[in-house]
């Protein structure tokens, strides 16, 4: 069951996004309808995903808040949201502000991040598996782990990741999706290709 604080951060961000989208257009004007279950709920099966003793997150394309806003408010871990457009970073700062979560904004692309590597880094919608994890790979400290949302056709960017990575992965299947996962990804290494010899 949620705490009563939770679920009343959670309607304020809701409300704040369903103001915000009218002007900004922040979610797709169909997803409006379907708001909490597509995407407050979605993002809510991360936390439980979520290793004991992980005080800080990553999350990759935040755009408005999913999952890495949600995770800091109901999993009260630090999450530094990377979100390069203006708009929606904008968003991030005032739902950090009327909500009290434990977030920051990284205006950037998290290419572009001097902060150290953090032990958990979420996704939710932002590209393939390959190019997610060139991305990711390098801010996720020893050990950590990746929490990804992805679609149906997860098994497909699965194989073409493991061409360049190796990388243990479990299939947690989503209550809010038919065929979608959230894929928990650990001990994620590039592969060592050898030249051959002779």
């Amino acid at each position: 069951m949620m705490a009563a604080g939770v679920a009343e951060k959670l309607n304020a961000l809701h409300a704040l996004l369903i103001d915000w989208n009218a002007i900004k257009g922040l979610v797709s004007r169909h997803d409006m309808f379907e708001l909490w279950s597509r995407h407050v709920e979605d993002s809510l099966q991360a936390v439980p995903l979520i290793d004991p003793g992980v005080t800080r997150a990553i999350d990759i394309g935040s755009g408005a808040g999913f999952p890495g806003l949600i995770i800091a408010i109901a999993g009260g871990v630090h999450v530094d949201l990377f979100e390069s457009n203006k708009q929606k970073a904008a968003f991030l700062w005032e739902a950090i502000r009327i909500t009290g979560a434990p977030a920051a904004v990284q205006a950037m692309r998290v290419e572009e991040s001097r902060l150290p590597p953090a032990p958990l880094i979420t996704a939710r919608g932002v590209s393939a598996l390959p190019l997610l994890l060139a991305s990711a790979v390098p801010m996720l400290a020893e050990g950590g782990c990746c929490l990804f949302h992805k679609g149906a056709g997860f098994e497909a960017e699965v194989t073409a990741a493991r061409r360049t990575w190796d990388m243990r992965v479990e299939r947690i299947p989503s209550r809010t999706g038919d065929g979608a996962v959230i894929l928990r990804l650990s001990d994620v290494r590039r592969r060592q290709f050898r030249a051959p010899s002779g």
